[in-house]
């Protein structure tokens, strides 16, 4: 433990002064206790006195104004129902007396007229009125100014105070004459007080109600805490039941019930804990009130303390004066006692002091002029060669040595300082203990877009991204060893973005391998990462370009050679549809076979012809024909495949469909496609046998909307599966596919003014949906 120079001066001559005292006045105090005691006791009794009369003082006026306004209750006004009279009557009665808090009336019916002082109200007094117009429950509190003029008006729907319930009501109304309530808490103005009550009688002796008059009590705290008794003496009243009424400190008077209201606080549960300990256990034993003056004496919390209880003010007032204070407050005898020996010690502790401080002085003034100096130096407001002051010679070796190593640390401090700010990489100190910021550079701010204060409520952890694993911190567990880090990771800025960043980090540790510090940088790498990002995703844009054209090549080869057998299928059909004819062979059925054989093969000349056209670019005529026409024939393609899958095709055509415009040819392309893709989506599992119970159903459905037609292809399948990107080329679901024929589709629909989406069908199933314009003469006569 480093002990200060002049410390240890100062309180070796204040220990030195302090004997000096204490041997003078010890002898004194002795035979001063016993006149100590009385003194205290004295002055106990004359507070309690004092607190006394000043009780009665206050409350007599009062008592005489409040049975005057009580006998007022039987006049005519109070006992007639004119509330404005009423009213204006209270106020005058409220204006004359300064110790009324407020007066009011309450009846039998629950109606109640108060008058009250409002010093934080919109005027200087406030009127709550309560009645029942018409049978209903009306309150209406009015603000009035000095000259009973209205300030303001309101209403309160919420109130439901009953005047019926409370204690000067019902102790009026038992008693049929004026009564004193205990103490209680106003339920309006929330302050301490009491009531004086009287009844208001009928003709015939029943109950009209009760008039009441509100004094305040609190104005005897506030005489209370005037009084000295000593320097922490305090006086209290208790009221007959235990509650303490009075207080020099008032906000210890009042407590809370369960239901939100106050009342006075008991003895036993007061937050003055010197006043529990004093006078809980005489309550607690019955023994308050007392019939005499009773002294008394007790410790807490390794004090003495001595305390008095008065007798009760009357029986009106059944208030018990209890007063404590600590023994030590009175000295005033004591003082009277040994005045020669504190003299004595005084002149004794005087000159010792002036010694002592001169001795002082003169030894630690080249200490203190040698510190100062010495922080000059090293908040750099000195220059470290200026003359020496005159010390000792120890002190000049010494001061030599630390300049020297000032000097030192100032210049390796800027240096230092120099290339961390000015450094174009970010760089950071971060603490070994918590793994916050301790400080930053320019270019890390620029780089995270935090400021240097926000950083250095933060730690690393909290910038690098979610998704990235964490390995902050690992290096504040190692006990010894170097520690390096040097990764790429990602890091999320202040505004929300995400950026690439290079890390390096490495651990400073002091002579004993302790770490001090962990020395950052960062640098930015963003832009290098989006360019080898966009570099692989060209490569593979290349790739699924050159695959596209491999297929345009192969399906322009097939188309071509296609041809030629379809051709001659159509001649043989012919032929043979002709040896019939010249035959006269009657079989109808084998006429029909030929001619829907040389139909399907023109058909698929056409289908070949179209897809060499798509294919060289060439889009085709676009032409209006009859969709319901398309679609049969559409079905009638697909038949065999539907009757194989045990899939039942269903139309929904609109009855008025009109003409629509495009390639009828790759129209009729789109529709084999989406129709083959649901029955196959239906299709049992290769090397299973089909459910004959399991219900497979296809619904080509078509209607108009506005200018175009709308037709859905809705399968009750497994539904597309998940993250399966169903228009992109080359992905598919199925085993053998290409992932070709959505893609082509969409750009078949889109080359003939339409367009093609997927919708899901809960609870199972997919729903593929496309449009078509409708040829020109038939939008204009449906617009």
């Amino acid at each position: 433990m480093r002990k200060s120079l002049g410390a240890t001066l100062a309180l070796g001559l204040a220990g030195l002064q302090f004997l000096a005292i204490l041997l003078v006045v010890f002898s004194s105090y002795l035979s001063s206790e016993q006149a100590l005691m009385r003194h205290a006791r004295d002055l106990l009794r004359d507070v309690g006195v004092n607190t006394i009369e000043h009780s009665r003082g206050f409350l007599k006026p009062a008592q005489g104004a409040a049975e005057l306004a009580a006998q007022l209750a039987q006049n005519s006004v109070i006992a007639s129902d004119d509330t404005p009279m009423l009213e204006r009557l209270l106020f005058q009665q409220l204006k004359i007396a300064p110790q009324f808090a407020g007066l009011y009336f309450g009846r039998e019916d629950g109606s109640f007229v108060y008058v009250m002082r409002s010093p934080d109200g919109p005027g200087e007094f406030r009127t709550k009125i309560i009645s029942f117009p018409d049978g209903k429950r009306r309150t209406e509190f009015i603000w009035r100014s000095d000259d009973f003029a209205v300030v303001e008006r309101r209403e309160d729907p919420a109130d439901r105070f009953d005047p019926r319930s409370r204690p000067w009501y019902l102790g009026a109304k038992e008693r049929r004459a004026t009564v004193w309530t205990d103490p209680y808490i106003f339920f309006s103005s929330q302050q301490p007080g009491i009531t004086l009550s009287a009844p208001v009688l009928r003709p015939d002796g029943n109950l009209r109600g009760a008039v009441g008059v509100d004094i305040e009590i609190s104005m005897i705290s506030e005489f209370l805490a005037r009084l000295n008794i000593g320097q922490h003496g305090r006086a209290l009243i208790i009221n007959r039941n235990g509650d303490v009424i009075a207080h020099p400190d008032a906000s210890l008077i009042k407590a809370r019930n369960a239901d939100g209201t106050l009342r006075f606080a008991d003895i036993r549960e007061i937050g003055d804990p010197i006043a529990r300990a004093a006078f809980g256990p005489l309550e607690l034993a019955g023994a308050i009130p007392v019939q005499t003056e009773t002294p008394g004496r007790f410790d807490y919390q390794g004090a003495s303390y001595v305390s008095t209880i008065m007798p009760v003010i009357s029986d009106t007032l059944p208030w018990t004066i209890a007063v404590y204070a600590p023994e030590g407050d009175f000295t005033g005898a004591l003082k009277r006692n040994r005045t020669l020996n504190i003299w004595l010690a005084a002149l004794v502790a005087g000159l010792t002091r002036l010694l002592g401080l001169a001795l002082a002085d003169a030894i630690h003034r080249p200490v203190r002029a040698f510190a100062v100096r010495t922080a000059l130096i090293s908040q750099g407001e000195l220059d470290p060669d200026a003359p020496l002051p005159k010390t000792y010679k120890e002190l000049e070796r010494a001061n030599a040595a630390l300049v020297q190593q000032i000097a030192l640390r100032r210049k390796t401090e800027h240096e230092y300082g120099q290339t961390f700010e000015m450094s174009s990489r970010g760089m950071a100190q971060i603490a070994p203990d918590s793994g916050r910021f301790i400080r930053v550079n320019a270019r890390i701010c620029q780089i995270t877009g935090y400021s240097a204060a926000e950083l250095a409520g933060m730690r690393l952890r909290e910038l690098v991204h979610p998704e990235d694993p964490t390995f902050v911190g690992a290096f504040f567990t190692t006990d010894g060893g170097d520690f390096a880090v040097n990764r790429e990771m990602r890091c999320v800025r202040k505004d929300g973005s995400t950026i690439w960043i290079t890390l390096n980090e490495i651990l400073v540790r002091d002579e004993q391998g302790k770490p001090l510090h962990a020395v950052l940088t960062m640098d930015d790498i963003t832009h290098s990462k989006r360019a080898e990002a966009q570099i692989v995703q060209l490569n593979r844009d290349i790739s699924h370009l050159a695959r596209g054209n491999t297929m345009g090549q192969m399906a322009a080869g097939l188309a071509h050679e296609l041809n030629q057998p379809l051709t001659a299928i159509a001649q043989n059909a012919d032929t043979a549809l002709l040896i019939l004819d010249q035959l006269a062979i009657d079989e109808p059925e084998l006429r029909d076979i030929l001619t829907e054989i040389e139909g399907q093969s023109l058909r698929a000349g056409e289908i070949i012809r179209a897809l060499r056209g798509f294919i060289s670019k060439d889009e085709g005529a676009a032409t209006a024909f009859d969709l319901a026409d398309l679609v049969r024939q559409t079905l009638h393609l697909i038949q065999a495949e539907a009757a194989e899958a045990r899939v039942v095709v269903q139309t929904e055509l609109a009855g008025d469909l009109p003409p629509i415009r495009g390639n009828r040819v790759q129209i009729a392309q789109v529709l084999v496609n989406l129709l083959r893709n649901a029955i196959e989506a239906l299709a049992p599992a290769p090397g299973c046998a089909p459910d004959p119970s399991a219900e497979r159903r296809v619904i080509l459905s078509a209607r108009r909307e506005g200018a175009q037609v709308r037709i859905a292809v809705e399968d009750n399948g497994p539904g597309v599966a998940p993250g399966i990107s169903l228009f992109a080329q080359f992905e598919t679901s199925k085993p053998g596919g290409m992932g070709l024929g959505l893609s082509i589709c969409r750009s078949i629909l889109a080359a003939n003014g339409g367009a093609l989406w997927h919708e899901a069908v809960p609870p199972r199933g997919a729903r593929f949906v496309f449009t078509l314009p409708l040829c020109q003469a038939a939008a204009d006569a449906g617009a």
